[in-house]
């Protein structure tokens, strides 16, 4: 067997102790808020590097800030590589399981690795949910080789280039080509997850595998009007942004339908002031499906609607796509590796898919890949009630040390 003694249940302890630690990594007092490149993310890798260390694994950061452990076997270099990892970035408000669970569970699991003819190496990426810059996984395209240089000239809410803030927290904005990571040794990437969704506590389960990941838009749209006084231009006389930006809002929960999701998250108006009718009215949307084509038709149907929109009331509107990511389905070769050892971990096997994005959808570039579900309570999360117990976790650890064993024969 290529794993020691040391029980899933003793290990699960320290997760949810380590999951406290990077909790108190905030860029906000009283709540958790970790964005790409900020000091909070710098501490919470320092952490993980730590344990890294601990672990017996050469740990690094590489041009982008994500944080990288690699473990080798005894006896020298190995021929082959199993990939594990999630991100360490959150956002706001958060709870502290979703992302980093994932990194902890694989640092438990090379915690446990006595001997392997592979090698294992553990990601901590910078950046998944794109809270700061507007685009995603930001830390696993730079490793998957399919970062879009043309985001370092985007802008944070207070003008920051993202090409600077990468500078500033010790990245090296021109050599992220180079930091790929090769793809000719490597068996596969496999992720731990919160599941982000009530059915596997529905299920009365612990953990679940996952058979794919929906594909994903995200677009930035800004309708522009004219401001005016709001006790003296007359209604039908008005172009108000804000009144456009509030029927596309309306227009996008209509569209999600037959599997689809899509959410407006976030609206910024501007000049922003109670008596002056609105001018600009910033919105994202964010369109999910787990069929390409159908998400494809709704982003189109949801553009052409905003033009009309615009057109009937005066106004100028300008669609941005700020990120397109296709769905992606789970290796079958590894997902029967990961029923099989969620199988003799004594837990019932059940497959589902996810609807939210994960950087596994990036790592697929790369090769195979796998992922597995652990229950979260109430099925919430992006929320500081965010919870997980330490059987389940133990679980997650117990399940993923056993695909270990079982790539190892």
């Amino acid at each position: 067997m290529p794993t020691t003694d040391v029980s899933p249940a003793a290990l699960a302890a320290a997760v949810l102790d380590r999951a406290d630690r990077l909790a108190a990594c905030s860029e906000e007092p009283g709540r958790l808020t970790r964005r790409f490149a900020p000091p909070a993310l710098a501490a919470a890798g320092d952490l993980v590097l730590g344990w890294m260390g601990d672990a017996g694994m050469t740990a690094r950061r590489d041009a982008i800030g994500n944080v990288v452990g690699r473990w080798e076997p005894p006896g020298g270099a190995a021929a082959s590589t199993l990939l594990l990892g999630s991100h360490l970035d959150t956002v706001r408000d958060a709870g502290r399981y979703d992302g980093m669970l994932g990194v902890l569970v694989a640092l438990a699991c090379v915690e446990r690795l006595r001997d392997a003819p592979f090698a294992v190496e553990v990601f901590g990426f910078a950046d998944e949910e794109g809270v700061r810059y507007g685009t995603a996984y930001l830390g696993s395209s730079v490793v998957a080789g399919t970062f879009d240089r043309d985001a370092l000239g985007r802008r944070d809410a207070d003008g920051v280039a993202m090409a600077d803030a990468i500078a500033a927290f010790g990245g090296d904005p021109a050599a992220l080509d180079g930091a790929r990571r090769d793809r000719e040794d490597l068996l596969g990437y496999v992720e731990v997850h919160i599941e982000q969704g009530p059915v596997l506590e529905a299920e009365d389960l612990p953990v679940g595998v996952v058979t794919g990941i929906a594909g994903q838009n995200r677009a930035e749209v800004t309708f522009a009007g004219v401001p005016g006084h709001a006790g003296t231009v007359p209604m039908a006389l008005r172009r108000d942004a804000l009144v456009a930006a509030a029927e596309l809002v309306t227009a996008v929960e209509a569209r999600a339908t037959d599997g689809l999701v899509a959410t407006v998250g976030e609206l910024r108006v501007e000049p922003g002031a109670s008596n002056v009718i609105p001018a600009r009215a910033r919105l994202s949307v964010d369109v999910r499906h787990l069929d390409d084509a159908a998400r494809e038709a709704a982003v189109a149907d949801l553009r052409e609607r905003a033009r009309a929109i615009a057109s009937s009331r005066g106004l100028d509107v300008a669609w941005t796509a700020v990120q397109a990511t296709g769905a992606v389905a789970c290796s079958p070769a590894l997902m029967t590796e990961l029923e099989a050892a969620v199988a003799d971990a004594g837990a019932r096997v059940v497959r589902l898919p996810s609807g939210a994005g994960h950087d596994a959808a990036v790592m697929s570039n790369l090769g195979d890949i796998a992922m597995l579900f652990v229950r979260c309570a109430g099925g919430i999360s992006h929320n500081p009630a965010e919870a997980v117990t330490a059987q389940d976790v133990a679980v997650a650890i117990d399940v993923t040390s056993r695909v270990l064993d079982r790539l190892g024969r």
